[in-house]
């Protein structure tokens, strides 16, 4: 079972390496904005996997995005296929991950917060 769960790994990173770099070649970051490829899950079988995306840009690229993405996933899944070596290739599935941006923002809340705080006063002698 170790060995199948380190196989599940290496084969989500492998994955993920593979799609960055077919995603920096054929998208136009002026069409789609910035992607980054977060993480990657796949399937037990091996035969589908859910790539999760980071996203920077305007609201009309984040709005393009998904569109583009599933345009253009038969694509990826060949180029895919051509250099990564495995029995089947997975059937992709692109998720645009809003935990960073929703970590900024609450990081964005604690600095304000910290910012309109009272000033702390020194505590009473005894």
């Amino acid at each position: 079972m170790e060995s199948n769960n380190r196989r599940l790994a290496r084969v989500r990173e492998l994955l993920k390496q593979e799609v960055a770099e077919i995603l920096r070649q054929e998208l136009r970051i002026e069409e789609v904005g910035l992607l980054t490829v977060n993480a990657v899950g796949v399937g037990r079988d091996l035969r589908s996997a859910i790539v999760f995306l980071g996203f920077v840009g305007t609201p009309a690229q984040r709005k393009r995005a998904p569109i583009v993405l599933n345009e253009q996933a038969g694509l990826i899944r060949t180029r895919v296929g051509r250099s990564v070596r495995l029995k089947f290739t997975p059937e992709l599935r692109f998720q645009i991950d809003d935990s960073i941006e929703q970590g900024n923002r609450v990081l964005a809340l604690l600095d304000e917060l910290e910012q309109n705080a009272p000033p702390s006063q020194p505590p009473p002698a005894p």
